[in-house]
């Protein structure tokens, strides 16, 4: 029997659904939703209402009356520094959502403070665990086209993004650090990880304050290279969103995603299309079904690895080399010279 987690969410807002939804449909695996957390009363009581779970509005007020496992924070960036802090100094387990901080700087200040009090923090990295992403990753990793060394990861979209976010039309960093920071993960994952980073960014529509383009160019410490797209100012049919395009070359064919169930496999000089087993809950509904099972699918991933006193995939360790290509990546853009990622370890 999988061991009982008491959870609470901070943060019920748009994109904070996904996770009740999830931890509801991962009883069965121990979590319990316990309590909810907004600044908006309207915000949490309709959470409490839909979840069953106590509502707040105060975060101190949450965990002086409610005994938590896990907190899994749902709120902007500009937030998670203060509220990790208080979490790790109660030794609460953490997620915090993506992206984890604004810059650097403070990542690492959250990263700081969370070892100093030996807390489990991960953060909500969740492409990686999309169900076509995962197919890939298992076909790399039983060698079925050799040690990869060329790839395109694209997330390229004319979605508007701005509808339910209003803010990113004033945000200092738009595409890089809100969906680029997601295909940056996956060239990591599926090519391992990175020495040198290029990037040219662009403004294409101008009501957005910062980039809405981005084009990266990644050398990867084993020889391997990946161009990485971002944008949200594409111009196709059909429209992409919310998925992800990944071409990988290796020595003995390649993996070419085209679509959220389907994937050409090229070997031997032969190929064969495979749909791609994604089973959904009844919660998960098109296009944003790839998207919510991967939330579902990332808090299991932490929700198993707490239970099983382990780091998490996506333990905030692991994603500072993720946000690591971030910085590079905008310091490329600005110096128009390749950048190389920063180590946390050397910092600390």
């Amino acid at each position: 029997m999988n061991k009982a987690v008491a959870i609470a969410v901070v943060g019920c807002g748009y994109f904070a659904q996904n996770h009740l939804q999830a931890w509801k449909a991962l009883k069965s695996a121990g979590a319990t939703l316990v309590a909810v957390c907004d600044t908006d009363i309207t915000k949490a009581e309709t959470a409490s209402l839909n979840f069953g779970a106590k509502a707040y509005t105060n975060l101190d007020e949450m965990l002086d009356h409610e005994t938590l496992d896990l907190v899994d924070v749902v709120t902007q960036m500009g937030s998670h520094l203060d509220i990790s802090r208080k979490l790790s100094q109660r030794k609460i387990p953490t997620i915090l959502q993506k992206p984890l901080a604004p810059d650097w700087r403070t990542c690492c200040a959250v990263a700081d403070f969370a070892a100093k009090h030996g807390n489990f923090v991960a953060v909500h990295e969740n492409f990686r665990f999309q169900a076509p992403l995962l197919r890939v990753k298992q076909l790399l990793d039983q060698g079925l086209i050799g040690e990869p060394s060329w790839a395109r990861i694209s997330f390229r979209t004319g979605y508007d993004v701005y509808k339910n976010q209003p803010y990113f039309y004033t945000e200092d960093r738009l595409v890089i650090l809100d969906v680029g920071i997601h295909v940056l993960d996956l060239a990591r994952v599926l090519l391992g990880e990175v020495s040198r980073v290029s990037c040219e960014t662009q403004k294409r529509n101008s009501k957005v304050k910062a980039e809405d383009t981005a084009t990266m160019l990644l050398s990867h410490k084993n020889g391997a290279v990946s161009v990485v797209e971002s944008t949200y100012e594409a111009r196709r049919l059909p429209d992409m969103f919310p998925s992800t395009r990944v071409e990988i070359e290796g020595p003995e064919g390649s993996l070419i995603l085209t679509s959220d169930d389907e994937l050409i496999v090229t070997q031997g000089g032969t190929s064969r299309t495979e749909k791609i087993k994604n089973p959904l809950e009844s919660w998960m509904t098109p296009p944003f079904h790839v998207v919510q099972k991967g939330v579902m699918e990332t808090n299991r991933s932490i929700l198993q690895a707490l239970q099983q006193g382990r780091l998490a995939p996506t333990d905030i360790t692991d994603n500072l080399k993720t946000f690591a290509l971030v910085e590079a990546a905008y310091a490329a853009a600005a110096s128009g010279t390749a950048q190389r990622p920063a180590d946390w370890n050397q910092h600390i």
